[in-house]
């Protein structure tokens, strides 16, 4: 038997939204900013950074003592802000495994054109759905070098050097977790200091993170919904302080690692650390950090 009832609400314009989040506690102390707000941002998207700021039970709609609108903004602000960081790391890996893959992939198969051959990959079902993917973003592209490419050559497809360049990340991941022989598959993890399994799972976490970046989702207390694999044994640095793996911390040490491996020198800390000072009400507990973190190697 359902439980599931109709949707009753109806629109609420800023004006009365603001008079709304008043009468539950919310202080507002420039109404037509907040009007402002709440029209070019919306409501719902704001809600989730008003979440953390109500009492408990939440189900009553009462806000904390002292809180205001400008609290709210503030998470939304440093939210924004987290995720650039967290896309422009993410942008250095996503480029290093694209280029891992195809490289060791073109050598070990001793084939340009590997990645559209379904010998190389083990389900074909899979195989058949990324090549649906791949078929339709070459008919999207208006890059000039597949431009040139089906201009100049008869090949179904460009070779996998050039045909990676116009993939999603996703795709890409999908192609590595098919790819039919084990020890590529192990080549290319090795790269980064890890094993097969462990690697796509990270993979995956990274690709998450990525696509809630891209979408403009809240990453800064968010709870994941895969738990990442560890691995068994790491080449670089890791975690030992006790953490939630669910928790945006989580990942950002992940990427840590990743960027660890690609460029040593990378400013990843300095960055963190430089946002977290500009925002220090934010409560890092809420996004996984443990107390003590930046003494753990992986962050030294």
């Amino acid at each position: 038997m359902s439980n599931r009832v109709p949707f009753l609400k109806s629109y609420t314009n800023a004006h009365d939204l603001v008079r709304l989040l008043q009468s539950r506690g919310l202080t507002v102390t420039d109404t037509a900013k907040a009007e402002s707000y709440l029209e070019y941002i919306g409501y719902y998207r704001l809600s989730a950074y008003m979440y953390p700021l109500l009492q408990m039970p939440k189900n009553q709609h009462r806000y904390k003592p002292n809180t205001s609108f400008n609290q709210v903004m503030m998470l939304y602000r440093f939210d924004k802000k987290l995720r650039l960081l967290i896309f422009n790391e993410i942008e250095k890996i996503e480029v290093a495994v694209r280029s891992a893959i195809v490289n060791i992939g073109s050598e070990m198969t001793n084939d340009p054109f590997w990645m559209t051959e379904s010998r190389n990959f083990i389900d074909a079902g899979k195989f058949r759905h990324t090549m649906d993917l791949i078929d339709a973003e070459l008919r999207r592209s208006r890059e000039d070098f597949i431009d040139h490419f089906k201009q100049t050559y008869s090949d179904a497809y460009p070779p996998a050097w050039i045909l990676a360049e116009v993939l999603p990340f996703g795709v890409l991941t999908n192609i590595y977790s098919n790819i039919r022989v084990p020890r590529i598959k192990k080549r290319i993890a090795q790269k980064f200091g890890l094993q097969v399994a462990p690697f796509e799972s990270w993979l995956t976490i990274v690709a998450l993170t990525r696509n809630s970046c891209c979408h403009h989702a809240r990453v800064w207390n968010k709870q994941n919904t895969i738990r990442p694999m560890m691995p068994n044994r790491m080449t670089g640095h890791w975690i030992s302080l006790p953490t939630d793996p669910l928790r945006i911390y989580f990942n950002l040490c992940i990427i840590k690692y990743f960027l660890d491996v690609i460029s040593p020198q990378n400013d990843m800390k300095v960055k963190i650390d430089t946002l977290l000072a500009n925002y220090p009400d934010i409560d890092i507990a809420a996004m996984g950090f443990p107390r003590g973190w930046e003494c753990e190697p992986l962050w030294q």
